[in-house]
């Protein structure tokens, strides 16, 4: 499959090349072969798979540690709540017979509101952090992003890829741009 996508890009490289060089003679004939990309030289490719930066990445495991702890007391708090509905529901569970209808209803009622309780804390707690995971996910990807444009510059890439279903280990640059990040 590679050599097919090799062939490809040659192809439309080639292509690019006769545009460029049919519009550079359009204006001058003399700057026709400085402005031409060359046709023949080998095309230089990347791969990069985001899963492992993200998974790996110095930044992103400091960013997905910040958030454990920036959410670590509301979800103890959710846990004690989720551990007395429990605690409760097992109480009522074999007390139920015992009771008289109202004393009845009304635990059924306190296991009824502290479920909704419950649930409201754990949809709360689950939509912030969420949000706070997407927010730190943008900042994450533009720090990866620019990682990946200075290597790219600077090897003079001349195309990085993201994600492809086989990646040949030579053309894989994810650890050169680990590297990179751990160095920031």
């Amino acid at each position: 499959m590679y050599p097919v996508i090799r062939a490809f890009f040659r192809s439309l490289i080639a292509a690019c090349a006769v545009t460029c060089v049919a519009a550079a003679l359009a204006q001058s004939p003399a700057t026709a072969v400085a402005r031409a990309p060359a046709a023949t030289g080998e095309l230089k490719i990347g791969l990069v798979n985001t899963e492992k930066l993200l998974r790996e990445s110095a930044p992103a495991q400091r960013a997905f540690k910040k958030l454990e702890r920036e959410f670590a007391a509301r979800q103890a708090d959710v846990e004690r709540v989720a551990k007395k509905f429990r605690d409760q529901s097992a109480s009522f569970e074999k007390e139920q017979l015992t009771l008289n209808d109202a004393d009845r209803r009304n635990k059924q009622r306190e296991l009824e509101v502290l479920s909704r309780d419950l649930q409201r804390a754990q949809r709360e707690l689950r939509e912030d952090e969420n949000l706070r995971r997407n927010e730190e996910l943008a900042g994450l990807q533009e720090r990866l992003q620019k990682a990946i444009q200075q290597i790219a510059e600077s090897d003079k890439f001349d195309l990085i890829l993201q994600e492809a279903v086989y990646v040949s280990a030579r053309v894989d640059i994810t650890d050169r741009v680990l590297k990179a990040l751990a160095d920031k």
